[in-house]
């Protein structure tokens, strides 16, 4: 099944993308689909450990199942500094 990725700070300039369209096996859940992106593009794998994710403009923790067409965004850490 086919699924949009948004990509947000860190991840649009280290893969040099806004979006990206997955394949992922059907019944495949959150964890699948960063598993499956790390694997693609390794330079992500880093980041994924401290990152959030928002299926269809929520939150979701990495057992979310994810179904045909879902938005899946991937929100990296930041930091900030003091006021």
């Amino acid at each position: 099944m086919r699924i949009t990725v948004r990509l947000f700070a860190l991840y649009r300039e280290r893969l040099g993308a806004d979006t990206l369209t997955l394949e992922v096996r059907e019944g495949a859940q959150v964890a699948d689909a960063l598993a499956l992106l790390s694997q693609r593009f390794p330079r992500m794998l880093p980041l994924v450990d401290n990152t959030r994710v928002a299926v269809n403009l929520e939150f979701a923790e990495p057992t979310h199942p994810l179904r045909e067409g879902d938005e899946v965004a991937l929100i990296p850490p930041v930091s900030g500094g003091a006021l």
